[in-house]
């Protein structure tokens, strides 16, 4: 349901003020320094109202969060009453809640006591998940920790999976916690001793690269003998949120680092995708590398699988990717921002912009993006919806156009409000309000907040150790063909 009657003359108008804005402020943007220093948010009255957006989305992850301590998958905010939290959880709901606490503590919102208390009692329930080969299953009853085998909106079987992306995201929370709280560390320590990431590895082949790419499974279904059913598919494409699973098997030790240099830029030439991309072979490490890109309104950069803001930009809110790698990934990071709002602006002419997977408006989920920066032949597509949590991910490359355009959904349509934060998508063709906000997408905005009002803030346990030692070389090697 609408929050406001949506009138086509005052979109209209926003939209106009949104361009225009947007038009404005770009110049202003960045530093002195040149086109490609990180661009800066330029007043205290803008990091206040970032901070003010952050408590709201806080208080939605308050609102989702279980007696049991754990983050549920959604809660409907259409209602003046408080809101339920749905029954089922999954591993990246709970990395969500873990680090949205920490940087609620860090920003001053809860106190350090407070912090300490809510993580102890997440990584408590944590503890009394059942797990399979060292990973977590992908979906728990929220308030009690109970395994879902029926899906609790339809009652459909539900046949228990281990997904490496959403144990990563569970893991990178953990490690959060883990950091934020010495106390803690103990007992993260015997929650990960058994995750180990080579369980969902295929080694490198080079007689059969088809069969052993080198590669991550996408999960294991493990109610078969020895590992259990794999999943038909491997994460072959770099620049997407699984990324982050291979990053920590790498840091730890138990992904060889030649595994970086298996995924793919974009697929090969003469292979089925969005368009046929331009680059160049180089040998990097002993491995021969198709270092491909695509061009997108005259930008070259590196596709993602679908062509969603998440894919591309969640993973550099932990991994500081753009620092370690400017002139490959902090380059296809600014490029792809770039791309999603003028696809937005200028080729379909929506007049606002910012396009992930989230709530259909109307109800459901699907996936939502710009087919042209994605490799899928059959992308995702943006139809009209925009998702507030792909602006907050836009806040290091274009934070002035990423303010501009929340606050002209939030102007049009309502899209905002002080008690939960930013609805989860509108439908800016029809001015439809998704009803819902979910975990996921509250948690990229928190982190996205944080990051920005406290740089750092969240990255610690993914600037040391093994993520100095192994993964920062490899992205130091990194050049793309852009």
């Amino acid at each position: 349901m609408n929050r406001r009657s949506f009138l086509t003359a005052a979109a209209t108008t926003a939209a106009a003020t949104c361009a225009t804005s947007l038009t404005a402020t770009t110049a202003t943007a960045t530093t002195a320094t040149g086109a490609n220093a990180a661009p800066v948010l330029r007043t205290d009255a803008e990091r206040r109202l970032l901070r003010d957006w952050f408590v709201a989305t806080h208080r939605s992850m308050e609102a989702m969060t279980t007696e049991l301590g754990l983050a549920a998958d959604k809660i409907d905010v259409s209602g003046s009453g408080t809101p339920v939290p749905s029954a089922q959880t999954s591993p990246t709901n709970i990395g969500c809640g873990l680090w949205s606490t920490v940087a609620a503590a860090g920003l001053g919102v809860i106190s350090a006591a407070t912090m300490r208390r809510r993580l102890a009692r997440t990584v408590a329930a944590v503890e009394r998940l059942e797990r399979a080969h060292g990973f977590w299953f992908n979906w728990y009853d929220a308030h009690d920790g109970s395994l879902l085998t029926t899906w609790p909106e339809t009652g459909d079987p539900v046949r228990p999976f281990l997904s490496s992306v959403d144990n990563a995201w569970l893991v990178t929370g953990l490690r959060i916690a883990a950091h934020a709280d010495p106390g803690l560390r103990p007992r993260v320590a015997a929650l990960l001793a058994d995750a180990d990431w080579s369980y969902y590895y295929t080694p490198y082949d080079p007689a059969n690269p088809v069969a052993g790419p080198g590669q991550l499974r996408g999960g294991f279904w493990p109610d078969k003998p020895g590992k259990g059913e794999p999943t038909g598919h491997h994460y072959g494409a770099l620049n997407t949120e699984p990324r982050m699973a291979s990053y920590l098997g790498i840091a730890d030790g138990s992904l060889p680092t030649d595994h970086y240099w298996h995924l793919m830029r974009t697929l090969l030439p003469g292979a089925g995708q969005e368009q046929e991309p331009q680059g160049e072979y180089v040998e990097i490490d002993g491995v021969r590398v198709w270092e491909g890109h695509y061009t997108y309104r005259g930008r070259k950069l590196v596709p993602t699988w679908g062509g969603s803001m998440f894919e591309a930009l969640m993973v550099p809110l932990f991994v500081p990717e753009s620092e370690w790698s400017p002139r490959s990934w902090g380059t296809t990071h600014r490029r792809y921002v770039r791309s999603q709002i003028e696809h937005g602006l200028i080729e379909e002419d929506y007049g606002y912009w910012g396009f992930s997977p989230a709530s259909i408006p109307a109800g459901g989920y699907r996936e939502y993006g710009v087919d042209g920066i994605g490799m899928q032949e059959e992308g995702y597509n943006s139809l009209g919806v925009v998702t507030p949590h792909a602006s907050f991910l836009a806040l290091p490359q274009a934070p002035a156009e990423a303010l501009t355009n929340l606050r002209a959904l939030d102007r049009a349509f309502g899209a905002y409000d002080d008690r939960y934060g930013f609805r989860d998508s509108v439908d800016v063709t029809t001015g439809r309000v998704s009803d819902f906000v979910l975990a996921l997408d509250q948690g990229m905005i928190t982190a996205a907040i944080a990051q920005h009002l406290h740089p750092g803030l969240l990255q610690t346990p993914f600037r040391t150790a093994g993520f100095h030692t192994r993964v920062r070389p490899l992205l130091g090697k990194e050049r793309f063909s852009l």
